[in-house]
Order: C-alpha cells, then sequence, then structure tokens
C-alpha cells in the first residue's frame, strides 16, 4: 500500500473524496474508487479484439449457447454462394471445436476429444479465403488468416513458422488462455509443397522445410512465440503457446493436382471394363472430388502433415450460373456494391440483365473465378465512377452494349 499523503485522498479517475466514494483502492501512486472499478468493468469485460478491430461477445460457455452446424451455414449461405460441401465441413469443424472447448474434464471416463484439422482444395476464386473471413464474423474465439508463402525454414530468410502464432496472439491481444483455444486459417498451404522427389544438394527452405516445422504445430505441442514478430527483435521474451487446443484449417488451389488424380484414377484407359467406363466420364473440373491422400503425396506433401490433416474437403468450380448469382445474390454482391456507391452520389444505378450475362461471359473466358467477377467489374464500371458524381446526374443504366464498349477499351487485356 502506498503511503498516504497529507489530506484528504480523492479518486484519481472521478476525483471524488474518499468520504462521497466510501472506500478507495490504494495504487502505488493512486486511487481508485468502486464506482470506477464497475464502470472499467462493463467496459472492458466481454470484448474480445477480432482480425478487423471489431468487437465481439465473450466465448459463450454453454453447449446449449453454441451455434449448431445447420446455423453456421445458414449464416455463410448469406455470403458465399454454392459450395455446399465445404460448407458442412466448417461448419461441423467448427462446432466440435466449441465442444471440445466446452468439454468436462477427461478424467472422469478418459475421452478426450481431439481436433480435426481440415483441408481445403479448390482453383483460385472459388472462394476458400472468403468462407474463413465469413466464419470469422460469426466466431467468437480467435480467429486469424495468415499466409504459408512468407515461411520458411527456421535460421532463413522471411517468416519462422511460429509467426502464424504471433498473428494469432495479436487478435487475442496477448491473452494466451484465450489463444489457445482459437483457430488458424493458413491460405495458400500448396506452396510450400516439395520442389521434388528427389534429394538435392540444396536445402528445400520454403517447401519440405517448412511442412517440418508445422507438424508440431498441428499436432499440438508448446511452441515459443516471439510476441513482436521474431527477428527484428532477438532479445525479447519469449510467450510460450500450447497448439493442442488450436483448431487449422488450411486452404490451397493445388493446381496440377488434377492430372495426378486423373493419373492414379487411369481415365486414359479404354475398354468395357475399364474404371473410366465403371465411373463415368470424368469432367476434369471435378477430378477434385476423388482426391485423396496419394494424390496429395504426389503432389509434394509429406505423409506427416497429410496424417495431422485427416478432413480433406473440396471446393467446386465456379460455373456460369454460380457467377451469375455470385453478382447478385449474397448481402455483399457485387452489384450492391457498386449501387451503394452511386447512391451515396445521389446516382440510381441499374444493371440489365443482358449486362450481367455479358460480364459473366468476359470472366468465364479469363477463369479467374469470383475475383475476375470484380475486375471486369472494375474494367466497365471506372469511367462511370470517375465522370458521373461531378455531372448531377441521379440515374444511370448499365445495358450489354455499354458492358462489350468499356471492355473493348482495354485492349488486348480482355479476350474477345
Amino acid at each position: 500500500m502506498a503511503k498516504k499523503t497529507k489530506g484528504p485522498e480523492h479518486c484519481s479517475f472521478c476525483g471524488r473524496t474518499e468520504a462521497e466514494a466510501g472506500a478507495l483502492l490504494h495504487g502505488m501512486e493512486s486511487q481508485i474508487c468502486p464506482d470506477c472499478i464497475l464502470q472499467g468493468y462493463q467496459l472492458l469485460g466481454g470484448v474480445v479484439s477480432t482480425p478487423d478491430g471489431a468487437p465481439e461477445s465473450a466465448p459463450l460457455e454453454a453447449l446449449h449457447e453454441l451455434p449448431k452446424p445447420r446455423e453456421i451455414k445458414e449464416f455463410l449461405d448469406d455470403y458465399v454462394v454454392g459450395q455446399d460441401e465445404a460448407k458442412r465441413y466448417l461448419s461441423v469443424a467448427v462446432y466440435n471445436h466449441y465442444k471440445r472447448l466446452m468439454q468436462p474434464s477427461s478424467e472422469v471416463d478418459g475421452v478426450e476429444i481431439e481436433k480435426s484439422n481440415i483441408l481445403l482444395l479448390g482453383p483460385t476464386g472459388t472462394g476458400k479465403t472468403l468462407l474463413a473471413k465469413t466464419i470469422a464474423r460469426l466466431l467468437k474465439v480467435p480467429f486469424t488468416i495468415v499466409d504459408a508463402t512468407v515461411l520458411t525454414q527456421a535460421g532463413y530468410v522471411g517468416e519462422d513458422i511460429e509467426s502464424l502464432l504471433t498473428r494469432l496472439l495479436q487478435v487475442a491481444d496477448y491473452d494466451v488462455a484465450a489463444a489457445e483455444r482459437g483457430i488458424v486459417f493458413i491460405d495458400e498451404i500448396d506452396k510450400i509443397a516439395r520442389k521434388g522427389d528427389n534429394p538435392s544438394i540444396t536445402r528445400d527452405v520454403s517447401g519440405e522445410g517448412v511442412q517440418q516445422g508445422l507438424l508440431k504445430l498441428l499436432e499440438g505441442s508448446i511452441v515459443n512465440v516471439p510476441p513482436q514478430g521474431g527477428r527484428k527483435h532477438p532479445d525479447q521474451k519469449m510467450i510460450q503457446v500450447d497448439t493442442k487446443q488450436i483448431l487449422f484449417i488450411c486452404a490451397g488451389a493445388f493446381d496440377g493436382i488434377e492430372r495426378k488424380i486423373a493419373h492414379r484414377l487411369n481415365t486414359r484407359v479404354v475398354g468395357y471394363n475399364s474404371p473410366r467406363s465403371k465411373m463415368g466420364k470424368y469432367e476434369e473440373e471435378e477430378l477434385l472430388r476423388y482426391v485423396d491422400a496419394r494424390d496429395l503425396k504426389s503432389f509434394g506433401l509429406i505423409p506427416e502433415i497429410i496424417g495431422r490433416l485427416p478432413i480433406i474437403t473440396f471446393l467446386h468450380p465456379l460455373h456460369r450460373d454460380t457467377l451469375r448469382m455470385i453478382l447478385t445474390e449474397p448481402k455483399n454482391a457485387l452489384v450492391r456494391q457498386y449501387t451503394k456507391i452511386f447512391e451515396l452520389d445521389g446516382i440510381h444505378l441499374t444493371f440489365t440483365d443482358e449486362a450481367l450475362d455479358a460480364v459473366v461471359s468476359k470472366t468465364m473466358e479469363q477463369k479467374l473465378g469470383a475475383r475476375g467477377l470484380r475486375a471486369i467489374m472494375e474494367q466497365v464500371m471506372v469511367e462511370p465512377m470517375y465522370e458521373l458524381p461531378s455531372q448531377g446526374i441521379t440515374e444511370f443504366v448499365v445495358d450489354a452494349s455499354y458492358v462489350e464498349q468499356q471492355l473493348q477499351k482495354g485492349g488486348g487485356l480482355i479476350p474477345n
């Protein structure tokens, strides 16, 4: 207790004296009254940081408060079109992760629920990262998205594997207990595949070396995490984080794995009794449906890391109808975004059905998925976004001829 000063003591926050407040809690050089303590608790209690900095409520405490898998999927349906299988896997994984956090002590019956990390495969632009960001809006545990492409083996230029947990700690406001209940989404996991099966005199520091380092994180171990991000602060005090309760969701495009799947399925064999004749004609873009651990090993993932990702699911390529729905149906659909942009300038924007069909057709040519939609829409809308705010126009209609006209101005950027 600090040495009392002469005269009536007062609260360092509200200024009331001890007689007015009833009592004061003394610190080293200041005092605080019970009312200020209560206000501080109400202000800070039950608030955690999210990746976007928005507050969310405290973690759920009872099983009946959990969002059920169907409720989680329905929430995803509001923002992501299609991909029902991937949504189901993610919904179940998140629900089970909650239940694992709330399970009673295993000392009674000896049964301990283990985590099941997930691997998502799908072409670029099919919604892997969008699914993760959308789930982050619903979760009440620390959630972060990290990129595997910047990781290197310890001792080489790049980010250490432990930097994945540094981001999770930052999201949890350096609350280790909260971080140990979190979820980490590792994007571009296919970029750390082995560069080849043959041993080489050079080290594969951004491929197999990173996979070996990830093993201890995925399986569950106590890791020393640099709170400030590692190598620029070598003298910082490490924070120990137990990854046993952290759920890892990995995702990647795995471009070219379809050829390995086709080779395993022997789709080129001819004859009445061939596998192809039994299973029907394989569509090249749908081969991901048949992916398994053997294909991932052929692609370059080591068997140890495949075994730590027991749930493998895929995302369907986006077809014309799906792309058309993406433009208009989700809560944050592109058409709604551009309409909102023009509304802020007092302009009522309208797209005709033919104009949207033209945008989808050009996107299908580029084969960039949903990201291609935004690229085409930006090229179409850049001129009206530049000209209309200063012309005093209150209504603007985008039709198919206007879309074609704007796309032709792009020259060789957009194929005709």
